[in-house]
């Protein structure tokens, strides 16, 4: 057996978990503010968000640009690599849609 995480806990391990496939598909049209994701990521904290976007930033993602105005302005875009990942979140959310409709007793 190969010493390497396996694919899947990579991809788990950088895009994975409750809130960074949401924040990145807000991020999917162009760059946001903090409080913009704030307000489309329903139930997010700050602090959490703030973690979430220093872990996505941090693994080539997205990109914290910062602007030299008084007061400072910030925003948050995906980088070249990062929109690798729309067709994985497509097909994720296409799922997620024929989940509900099971859980809701339609056929798929």
């Amino acid at each position: 057996m190969d010493s390497e995480p396996s694919t899947v806990h990579v991809y788990i391990s950088a895009i994975g978990g409750k809130w960074k496939p949401e924040i990145l598909w807000y991020l999917k049209d162009g760059p946001l503010r903090f409080g913009e994701l704030r307000r489309s990521v329903l139930g997010i904290t700050q602090v959490t968000l703030t973690k979430n976007l220093r872990e996505l930033e941090s693994d080539g993602i997205i990109i914290r640009t910062v602007y030299p105005e008084i007061p400072p302005r910030v925003d948050y875009r995906l980088t070249e690599f990062g929109t690798s990942v729309f067709p994985v979140l497509d097909a994720i959310s296409s799922w997620g849609r024929k989940y509900q409709k099971m859980k809701k007793g339609h056929s798929l």
